[in-house]
């Protein structure tokens, strides 16, 4: 829940950069409706493009550079929300200028230039967050803490199951085909559909499944837990596209702690899972994030089920850009710093090295 901006007197001046089908779904309205928030200018590669975006959301500036979008207007912060392959360049830019960023997931393509950019925010002495919704349910505040503080025990094992409806996007094909049947908010036109690259060129995407998806999972183990992988050992199945469709991994994680990962882009129609399951040595916690369920099972047997979440609470798909204010304005925590998402593209890029040389891959 956010908290209170009462007292607050200088409302927060944002541009949102790579305005597309994901910045024009969630961040844009997101920043619209922040009572602390001013949504200064949006970016989009095609001028004419950003021109339309900003005449339809009424935000008063138009750009098509990156470097107009940050230098035409006094900024505060920046949402990227661009393809992965240009994610470092636009957030060195923006952090460079001394601006916040919230960045969309992956972070980057590679670990590397995740790890410079957090040590860039840090030098600029600005906050850095990840764009990981699943970071700001009840439930995850509730997971973290329990992990963290030891009540489950000493963390022997994690397993996850992750699939949805992504193989359409892996195709490159239109929208009404990629979510048919979906009764999940993308069941609806979005203001602005991918571009079939986005998701279908590796060069653009950095991959498949383990870019566009094991990217949440990764991310949302480095904040459950506060660790990093060590190892990894990947399998990686392409079926009919360009990048993974189906993958398969296994890693140990600093501490000690095993970690088995199985996700897909292509289940059948109507089921889609994130399913977590941490295994202590004092009790067994198991998260349905798509569901929005939480059950812990003591040494006793007993299961605690805490309460679930409403619909609008399971992915809250405002929540990052609301807090990058809300962390800008001084009223609220980094819920999810973008030192998870580095933690994420350690895992990401192991495991393609890993599917690529058929080998273990020890995380430096």
């Amino acid at each position: 829940m956010r908290l209170t901006l009462s007292g607050m007197t200088k409302r927060v001046r944002c541009a949102v950069i790579g305005a597309g089908w994901w910045g024009t779904t969630a961040h844009i309205p997101a920043l619209l409706r922040h009572p602390g928030a001013d949504l200064c200018c949006v970016h989009h590669r095609d001028r004419q493009v950003a021109q339309r975006i900003a005449r339809d959301f009424a935000v008063p500036c138009a750009a098509a550079s990156v470097e107009e979008a940050l230098d035409r207007e006094p900024l505060d912060a920046v949402v990227i929300s661009s393809t992965p392959n240009v994610h470092y360049a636009q957030a060195t830019a923006a952090l460079q200028r001394g601006l916040h960023v919230l960045i969309e997931k992956p972070m980057t393509i590679t670990a590397a230039e995740a790890g410079e950019l957090v040590s860039l925010a840090d030098r600029q002495g600005v906050h850095f967050l990840l764009s990981g919704p699943w970071h700001y349910t009840a439930h995850a505040a509730t997971a973290q803490r329990l992990v963290r503080s030891g009540a489950l025990g000493d963390i022997k094992m994690i397993s996850v199951l992750m699939t949805n409806f992504c193989i359409g996007i892996y195709r490159g094909l239109p929208w009404e085909q990629v979510f048919a049947g979906s009764d999940n908010f993308e069941s609806q036109p979005p203001y602005l559909p991918p571009e079939p690259a986005s998701f279908a060129d590796p060069a653009v995407s950095g991959g498949g499944q383990i870019y566009t998806q094991v990217a949440h999972v990764g991310a949302y183990l480095a904040f459950l837990t506060g660790a990093d992988p060590r190892a990894v050992f990947a399998r990686f199945d392409n079926y009919d596209t360009e990048v993974d469709v189906y993958d398969s991994i296994n890693a140990t994680w600093s501490g000690g702690t095993l970690v088995s990962i199985a996700s897909t882009g292509a289940p059948m129609p109507g089921e889609r899972t994130f399913e977590v399951r941490v295994f202590g040595t004092e009790a067994m916690l198991f998260l349905e994030l798509w569901h929005g369920t939480m059950r812990m099972y003591g040494a006793s047997g007993a299961p605690h089920d805490y309460a679930p979440l409403a619909e609008e609470e399971i992915y809250p798909l405002h929540a990052p850009a609301e807090n990058l204010v809300d962390v800008v304005a001084g009223v609220a925590p980094n819920r999810s710093p973008a030192t998870l998402g580095w933690s994420a593209m350690k895992l990401i890029e192991a495991a393609c090295e890993s599917a690529r040389s058929g080998a273990d891959v020890r995380v430096a």
